[in-house]
């Protein structure tokens, strides 16, 4: 498990493919909702989706299409 106090505001998020999948907005895993893949709504990653720092990513352990389907939208 990944020490949470190294995950940054507005560091990308990409899945276990290096696919695109959003942008972190705070710890929780909350996505901005202005990053283009987030369509204007905040999106929740859960933590135990959470792998790896690389290059400054913060890398999945899923593909990123199976963390798209997973977000949880949220209207803000």
């Amino acid at each position: 498990m990944i020490d949470i106090n190294t995950i940054e505001e507005h560091m990308e998020v990409v899945g276990s493919d290096g696919g695109h999948v959003g942008s972190v907005d705070n710890i929780g895993i909350k996505l901005t909702k202005n990053d283009p893949a987030a369509h204007g709504q905040h999106h929740y990653i859960k933590l135990k989706y959470v792998d790896s720092i690389e290059g400054g990513k913060l890398k999945l352990n899923i593909p990123t299409e199976q963390a798209i389907a997973e977000e949880k939208a949220v209207e803000n």
